[in-house]
């Protein structure tokens, strides 16, 4: 039985703006973990905790409607919980962001 690869829950930076995306399928295409899927002519996020920030869906995808900012959560998601206590998170405590 294959694992899938899982990084930290809820840390990821990937992000999907439905509007700009006219249904091209290249961030599926390009995806090594299989975080986008394409129905009814629009891409989702179908596992958006498995995305390990590579970059490729972003720098792939030709309406811009993709954007992620490579690395960043894994490592923020590490040292905010390490430095704050607790389980990795991605924000600081109290900046309700």
């Amino acid at each position: 039985m294959k694992m899938a690869l899982r990084y930290l829950d809820n840390v990821v930076t990937l992000a999907l703006d439905e509007g700009k995306c006219n249904g091209c399928g290249m961030c599926a295409t390009v995806c090594p973990h299989g975080v986008f899927v394409v129905e009814a002519a629009k891409a989702r996020i179908a596992d958006r905790d498995a995305c390990m920030e590579c970059g490729a869906c972003a720098r792939n995808c030709p309406q811009e409607a993709v954007s992620v900012r490579a690395g960043v959560g894994c490592a923020a998601g590490i040292l905010l919980g390490a430095l704050f206590g607790g389980e990795p998170v991605c924000e600081l405590p109290g900046s309700g962001s």
